[in-house]
C-alpha cells in the first residue's frame, strides 16, 4: 500500500485541481517524487561517455593473466591515473557460466572503507563448484581461456576487453567493454577541496561522505533478436524495447531500485518495487543471460541500433549499458542452447524457488481492509452461500492495535485464535501483515526491545533512523545483521506473536523500505548498517532479508516441519527461496489488466514462478466488465489474489449480479480444477526454476512469431491462453505456435497450429487452448477449499497430437510438510501411444525412506481428437471393461463406469483405487 496522496501547498491548490481531471497530468505531478537519469549524476555521467573516449581508459598488463589455486584465473588491471589498480577474477560453473569479479586492490594498503559485497544471495555451495580452468593462451596482446568443450573466453589486453564465443566457429555469444565504456570511479579516502560530493533532490540533501564510486560497462548479447528481464516495471511489452540510439523516443533508461510508488504508470521503464539485475538474450540462433550481483542503485541502458554512430548495422547483435551507484562487479554470463538452459542456470547460482503448499496455489481473498471479525465471519460465509471456492482470508494493516505490528486490534478483532479456528475448520487459512517500520512507542516491547539491542539502521551521524509509515514515527530492524534476522524470526513464535495459530502466514509490504518523508519515499542512502555499509550500497537488497527473515520465523514457528508462505512486495536475486511476490499497488484499469501479463512473465523469467497481480486493480473502482475478465485471466496467473483499497467499493465476487457472479464462480472453477496441474508445475519450477506462467518463445525458442508476444502465455507447456484487454472488443487474434493442433478448454474444439486464428469474443470464458500432445491432470469436484479436494478423483485430459499420441505428468505429496524431501511423494508420467495409456513412476529411489499414499482414484479420461471409432476400453490389470462416452466434441471415457472394451490400457495407477 502507498501513502495517500500529500497534502500541496496553497499556492499549488488551483493546479493540482485542474490537474486532477486528467489521469495521466495527475500521474505525471506524483512521478516528480522520483528522480529521472538527469537528476542522477552517476546515471547523467555515464550517460555522456561516447564509445572508445574514455579518458582514462583500463588497461590490462600483457602476460598478467594466472591460474590461481582454485581454478580460477587471476589478473590486474591497472592505469597511471589510478589511486590503486583493481583486481579481476574469472571463474567457471557448469555447464556453460562464466563468473566475472572485479573489485579494488586493497592489498597495498587497508583502506577506510571497503566496497560492498551483497552475502546470502547466492547459493553456499557456489565456489566448491568451481570449475578448474586451464592455462591461458597469450599471443599478440589476446589471452584465450577455454570455458567449456565448446566455449572459450577472449581477453583482449590493451584496451581491456572480454568476449565468450563458440569455440568451433568463432562466433561471439557476449562482449564485455566492446564499445570502451567500463568505468570503476575509485573510493578515496578524503574529498578534495574543488570537487562537491554532495548530491540534492527536492528537500533532501544526501552528503555522501565517501564519494562517487560508480561502476559503468557495456555488454553485448550476439544472435539476439530481443531482450527480456529486469524486474520491475511497467509494461505492455515483453521485450525490453530501447531507451536510447535512434528512433527511440522514451529517453530513460530501465531503473532497478526499489520504491514504493504511488499509483504506477502501466508503460514506464521507471523502476517499481523489487528489482533483479538479470537479463535474457534471445534470438533463433542462440540464447544467453546476464546477471550482475549487486544491490546499489541501476540504470541499464538498452541501445537501439546504430546508437554508436556505426553505419554498418551488425545483425542480431544487442548493446546495453549497465550503471550502478556503487558495489563490485561479480557478474555472470550464462550460455545456452535453449533460453530454459539460461534459466536453469541462473537458478543454479541464485537458488531454486521454494515449494508452496497446495493452499497457497489456490484463490486467495484480500481487501485493505476487512474491518472486524463479523466482517470477516460474513465474507467467509458469502463464498459458501455463492458457491465459490477460496483459500485464505488477508487482513491489511488496520487489524493491528495501532499499526504495531504483531498485535491486534481488541475491539475489532477480540478473539482471534477462534476466527482463525472458524476458518480452519473449513480447510482454509488466513494471512495477516507485518512491515518493517516499526512504531517508536516507549510502550511497544517491540520498540523497547530493538531500542535497547541496538538493532535498527542508523543515519549518517550514527544514531537509530527515525523515518515515517504507517505509525507515524518509525525504525527499521538492520536486515544486513544474520543475529538482528535471527531475533526478527523469533518474533513469529506463538508466545511472541499472540493471537497466532498454525494456520496463520505473512504478508511483508512496505519492505523496500518505504519511508513516507525519506528521498523518494525511501530510506536516506548514507543510512549505516550493519558492518559500516551505507544504505546505497544494499538498497535493493533490503526487503529480500525482511523476507527472508520472516519467512525462516514460520519455518521455526513449526520446527521445521511446516512449509512457510510469505508475500513479499520488495524483492531481489534469491527471492524465490523465500516465497511468493505481486506487482504492488496497481490500478483498475485495462491499461493495468494488460500489463500484468508481462509483468509476471518478466518475474518467471527472472527466477520468481510465484507472482501475480492484484486482480480487479489496487487502485480504484473496476467496471465490471473488467473484473470478469480480470478474474478469467487471474485464473492461470500462479499467485491468484482478489485486493483492493480501502477507498474502494467492495467487490466480493458476488455483488456484481448474478450472471457476472456465474462469470467469476467458473473462472475460480477453472483454477481450482487445474490445482493438480498447477501444483505439478510448482514441483518443476522448485527442481529446475523453469516458471509456471511462461513466454510463448519459452516452449517455441525457434517460433519467432512468439518473440515479442505479451499477450498469449503458457501455463507449463500444456496450456494456453490470451487475456481480452479491451473494452467492448469483439473479436481477439490468437496465435497458437508449434505445429501440432491446439483444443479449446471449453469444449474440445480444435485449431491448427503456426496459425493467427480470429476468434469471437466471448462473455463467460478467454481464449485458452491445451496443446496437442499434452496430458492435463484435473479435479473437477468443487469444493469450499483446495485442502476439501484432497481425496476427490481426477480426471486426465489427453489432448492427442498428430501421430495419436501425447504425455504429461502428475505430481502429489502431502501438500504442506518437507517430507518430499525424503522421498514422500508420488511422482506419475502417463504416455498415451498405440491406443494405449500407461503410467509410468519418475519419482527418484534415492531421495529417502519415506513414502506418501494417496486413496485417489483416476475417475474420468478424457481424449481429445481421437480419430478411431472406439467405443470400449480395458483396463489392465484385472480387465475391466470400460465404456467410451462420446461428447459433443471429444470423447470421454468415464472409468467408473465398467462396460465393455475399446482401448487397451495397462497401468499401475489404477484400477478403481490409485495406487501411485
Amino acid at each position: 500500500m502507498d501513502p495517500p496522496p500529500r497534502r500541496p501547498a496553497a499556492p499549488l491548490l488551483l493546479l493540482l485541481l485542474l490537474l486532477a481531471a486528467s489521469s495521466p497530468a495527475a500521474r505525471a505531478w506524483k512521478k516528480d517524487e522520483f528522480r529521472n537519469c538527469n537528476q542522477t549524476p552517476f546515471c547523467k555521467r555515464a550517460r555522456t561517455r561516447a564509445p572508445h573516449s574514455l579518458d582514462a581508459p583500463l588497461s590490462l598488463a600483457a602476460g598478467s593473466l594466472s591460474v590461481s589455486p582454485d581454478g580460477s584465473i587471476s589478473a590486474e588491471l591497472s592505469h597511471p591515473s589510478r589511486p590503486r589498480p583493481l583486481v579481476l577474477r574469472l571463474s567457471a560453473l557448469p555447464p556453460h557460466a562464466l563468473r566475472l569479479q572485479i573489485d579494488e586492490d586493497y592489498s597495498a594498503a587497508t583502506p577506510l572503507h571497503r566496497r560492498f559485497h551483497v552475502p546470502d544471495v547466492l547459493l553456499p555451495d557456489l565456489e566448491a563448484r568451481t570449475l578448474h580452468l586451464p592455462e591461458p593462451k597469450t599471443a599478440a596482446g589476446v589471452s584465450t581461456v577455454a570455458l567449456s568443450s565448446d566455449l572459450d573466453v577472449v581477453v583482449k589486453h590493451d584496451p581491456f576487453e572480454l568476449t565468450v564465443r563458440r569455440a568451433g566457429s568463432g562466433d561471439p555469444v557476449f562482449s564485455f567493454n566492446s564499445h570502451g565504456l567500463f568505468d570503476f570511479e575509485p573510493l578515496r579516502e578524503s574529498k578534495p577541496e574543488d570537487e562537491t560530493w554532495e548530491e540534492h533532490f527536492r528537500s533532501h540533501t544526501d552528503k555522501r561522505p565517501r564519494g562517487p564510486q560508480s561502476i559503468t560497462f557495456d555488454v553485448s548479447f550476439y544472435g539476439a533478436d530481443f531482450v527480456y528481464g529486469l524486474p520491475e516495471h511497467g509494461s505492455t511489452s515483453l521485450a525490453l524495447r530501447p531507451t536510447r540510439g535512434p528512433g527511440v523516443e522514451e529517453s530513460e533508461p530501465y531503473r532497478l531500485f526499489n520504491l514504493d510508488v504511488f499509483e504506477y504508470l502501466h508503460e514506464s521503464p521507471f523502476g517499481l518495487y523489487g528489482s533483479i539485475p538479470f537479463m535474457i538474450g534471445h534470438g533463433a540462433r542462440a540464447s544467453s543471460g546476464f546477471f550482475w550481483l549487486n544491490a546499489a542503485e541501476m540504470q541499464i541502458d538498452v541501445l537501439a541500433p546504430g546508437w554508436d554512430g556505426a553505419t554498418t548495422l551488425e545483425n542480431g547483435r544487442i548493446d546495453t549499458l549497465w550503471m550502478a551507484e556503487a558495489g563490485v562487479i561479480d557478474a555472470f554470463f550464462f550460455v545456452g542452447s535453449e533460453p530454459k538452459d539460461v534459466v536453469k542456470q541462473y537458478v543454479s547460482v541464485t537458488g531454486a524457488p521454494a515449494m508452496p503448499q497446495q493452499f497457497a496455489t489456490a484463490y486467495h481473498q484480500c481487501r485493505w481492509n476487512y474491518r472486524d471479525e463479523a466482517d470477516v465471519d460474513g465474507v467467509d460465509a458469502g463464498f459458501d452461500e455463492h458457491d465459490i471456492p477460496y483459500d485464505v482470508l488477508w487482513l491489511d494493516i488496520e487489524h493491528t492495535d495501532g499499526k504495531r505490528y504483531f498485535t491486534w486490534d481488541h475491539s475489532a478483532f477480540p478473539n482471534p485464535e477462534e476466527m482463525q479456528r472458524k476458518i480452519a475448520n473449513k480447510g482454509r487459512k488466513m494471512v495477516t501483515i507485518v512491515d518493517p517500520h516499526i512504531k517508536r512507542d516507549g510502550s511497544f516491547h517491540l520498540h523497547q526491545e530493538a531500542t535497547e539491542k541496538g538493532y535498527y539502521v542508523k543515519d549518517a551521524n550514527g544514531n537509530d533512523y527515525d523515518g515515517w509509515c504507517w505509525p507515524g514515527s518509525s525504525s527499521y530492524p538492520d536486515m544486513l545483521n544474520p543475529e538482528i534476522r535471527e531475533w526478527w524470526a523469533d518474533k513469529f513464535s506463538y508466545e511472541s506473536y499472540k493471537g497466532s495459530t498454525p494456520t496463520l502466514y505473512i504478508w511483508n509490504d512496505m519492505n523496500e523500505p518505504s519511508v513516507f518523508n525519506g528521498p523518494e519515499v525511501t530510506m536516506p542512502r548514507d543510512a549505516l548498517h550493519y558492518g559500516d555499509v551505507e544504505h546505497r550500497e544494499l538498497h535493493n537488497a533490503y526487503g529480500y532479508y525482511f523476507h527472508m527473515a520472516t519467512a525462516d520465523g514460520l519455518l521455526k514457528r513449526g520446527e521445521g516441519k511446516d512449509r512457510p508462505f510469505v508475500l513479499s512486495r520488495a524483492f531481489f536475486a534469491g527471492t524465490q527461496r523465500y516465497g511468493a511476490v505481486w506487482t504492488g499497488d496497481n490500478s483498475a484499469d485495462w491499461d493495468h489488466l494488460k500489463s500484468s501479463i508481462p509483468m509476471v512473465l518478466t518475474l518467471g523469467l527472472t527466477g520468481l514462478p510465484f507472482s501475480g497481480a492484484d486482480v480487479g486493480g489496487f487502485f480504484g473502482n473496476p467496471e465490471p466488465d473488467l473484473l470478469v475478465r480480470w478474474y478469467q485471466v487471474g485464473a492461470f496467473y500462479p499467485f491468484f489474489r482478489g485486493h483492493a483499497h480501502h477507498d474502494t467499493k467492495r467487490r466480493e465476487p458476488w455483488l456484481f449480479g448474478e450472471r457476472r457472479t456465474a462469470i467469476i464462480r467458473e473462472a475460480i472453477h477453472v483454477r481450482y480444477s487445474l490445482l493438480p496441474y498447477f501444483y505439478t508445475l510448482f514441483r518443476e519450477a522448485s527442481v529446475t526454476g523453469i516458471p509456471v506462467m511462461r513466454p510463448l518463445w519459452l516452449e517455441f525458442p525457434y517460433d519467432k512469431e512468439t518473440y515479442n508476444n505479451g499477450e498469449a502465455f503458457m501455463v507449463g507447456s500444456s496450456l494456453l491462453a490470451q487475456g481480452i484487454y479491451e473494452e467492448g472488443q469483439k473479436s481477439v487474434s490468437v496465435y497458437l505456435p508449434g505445429k501440432e493442433s491446439w483444443y479449446e478448454l471449453r469444449n474440445g474444439s480444435p485449431y491448427k497450429g503456426s496459425v493467427s486464428h480470429k476468434l469471437q469474443v466471448l462473455e463467460d470464458s478467454i481464449p485458452s487452448f491445451q496443446r496437442g500432445g499434452t496430458i492435463v491432470p484435473r479435479k473437477d469436484r468443487f469444493r469450499r477449499s483446495s485442502t476439501q479436494m484432497v481425496n476427490d478423483p481426477y480426471t486426465l485430459v489427453i489432448a492427442l497430437n498428430s501421430s495419436n499420441a501425447a504425455e504429461g505428468e502428475l505430481y502429489v505429496d502431502d501438500g504442506k510438510s518437507y517430507d518430499y524431501q525424503q522421498g514422500a511423494f508420488i511422482h506419475r508420467r502417463f504416455v498415451f501411444a498405440d491406443s494405449k495409456l500407461t503410467s509410468l513412476n519418475i519419482a527418484p529411489d534415492n531421495l529417502g525412506k519415506k513414502k506418501f499414499t494417496s486413496d485417489c482414484v483416476v475417475e474420468r479420461i478424457i481424449i481429445l481428437g481421437l480419430r478411431s471409432g472406439a467405443k470400449k476400453a480395458i483396463i489392465e490389470p484385472g480387465n475391466l471393461e470400460v465404456e467410451i462416452e462420446l461428447g459433443q466434441t471429444y470423447r470421454s471415457l468415464v472409468v467408473a463406469q465398467a462396460m465393455s472394451v475399446i482401448l487397451q490400457i495397462n497401468t499401475l495407477l489404477w484400477p478403481q483405487n490409485c495406487c501411485m
